[in-house]
């Protein structure tokens, strides 16, 4: 009967082809799942002086997704284990549309959870164009600093751009094969950054837990074809803060300046502007030290018609917190639901989280 109505309910809204009734009424064998996505969030809270507030708990935060009230499931601080606070939905009680794109490892438990919040997955992305022919050895210099004084439970990406984008360290606890990657880039020829930056996110979606994109741009894009704009909503959507470090050479072009503050802000990261090598540093130093003191706040969405933009709101409770600021990624865009076979799920519905 369960299976039965899954069936026709992913007919019904065009995720199942008809013709795939048949052969999977001939898979008895591989029973249809729903796939329950969860909405992360990491959130900043700083006093006015931009220190860090600790020691927050779960009842001291309200979130809401256009204007309906979540109940968070998991919370952690900074690299302390994750708590589960709520159980996930069953697939007979709520089906919630996904932010993001599922893991190929999704967390079935809550030890895969914790595990997956224990650390930041970190894709930096490095300028290689012609702008960084001044400063290039300085700027490597500054990112291998900032991968060796990552936390253990990062893990790291390196990525490069000119005009075309090179994966030269793909995600991996090994600091040693990302220095390596870093050493070995040379300076290029124009400048796609919005291009370059845009697949990086993709490859961001691929996996669970905090997601940070960190850009060291020396220079404005002056060869993309993909607006800054697009580049920012799939960040946002699928829960990837974005930190970009630029040099003086950004701000001689107000139109980059405000691009790279609007896009950092909107999916709750900050942007940089620094004036030497030493800035540069510090700026990476701030960097990590934001990581460090992220809460993850994570939620299963209340049932919500809007199937376009959802706006979330993020606020502290009592009167005591409400001097203190918060930043986090703005909202976010539904994706469809999806139905998934196979034995190789968990007998309940798979949690997933943007």
């Amino acid at each position: 009967m369960t299976r039965t109505y899954l069936l026709c309910l992913g007919m019904v809204l065009g995720l199942i082809p008809a013709g795939s009734q048949i052969a999977a009424q001939e898979e008895q064998q591989a029973p249809i799942r729903v796939v329950v996505d969860m909405v992360q969030l990491n959130v900043a809270v700083t006093d006015s002086k931009g220190n860090y507030i600790s020691g927050l708990h779960p009842e001291d935060f309200t979130v809401t997704e256009d204007g309906i009230k979540e109940k968070p499931a998991i919370f952690a601080e900074g690299y302390e284990p994750a708590r589960r606070l709520v159980d996930a939905p069953s697939a007979g009680e709520k089906v919630s549309l996904p932010d993001s794109r599922k893991s190929a490892s999704p967390p079935g438990d809550p030890q895969d959870l914790a595990s997956a919040l224990a650390g930041a997955n970190v894709f930096i992305l490095f300028d290689t164009s012609n702008y960084m022919y001044r400063g290039f050895v300085f700027a490597q210099d500054a990112i291998s600093d900032f991968v060796r004084s990552l936390d253990t439970a990062d893990q790291v990406a390196f990525y490069s751009y000119s005009r075309d984008l090179s994966r030269g360290a793909l995600l991996t606890p090994d600091r040693s094969q990302v220095l390596r990657a870093v050493r070995t880039t040379v300076a290029g020829d124009d400048a796609a950054l919005y291009n370059c930056l845009l697949l990086t996110v993709k490859d961001t979606a691929l996996y669970v837990g905090r997601k940070v994109i960190v850009v060291f741009s020396n220079g404005p894009d002056n060869s993309s074809m993909v607006p800054p704009e697009d580049v920012a909503e799939l960040a946002q959507s699928t829960g990837t803060a974005i930190y970009m470090i630029s040099t003086q050479q950004a701000r001689l072009e107000p139109v980059s300046t405000a691009v790279f503050e609007r896009m950092t802000a909107a999916t709750g990261g900050k942007a940089y502007f620094a004036k030497n090598w030493r800035e540069e540093k510090q700026a990476f130093a701030s960097i990590r030290d934001d990581l460090q003191h992220l809460y993850s706040l994570s939620y299963y969405p209340q049932p919500n018609p809007n199937r376009g933009w959802r706006t979330i709101t993020v606020k502290l409770v009592g009167e005591r917190l409400s001097k203190y600021h918060i930043r986090t990624r703005s909202g976010y865009r539904p994706q469809p639901n999806r139905f998934s076979g196979g034995s190789a799920l968990s007998a309940a519905a798979t949690e997933v989280m943007r």
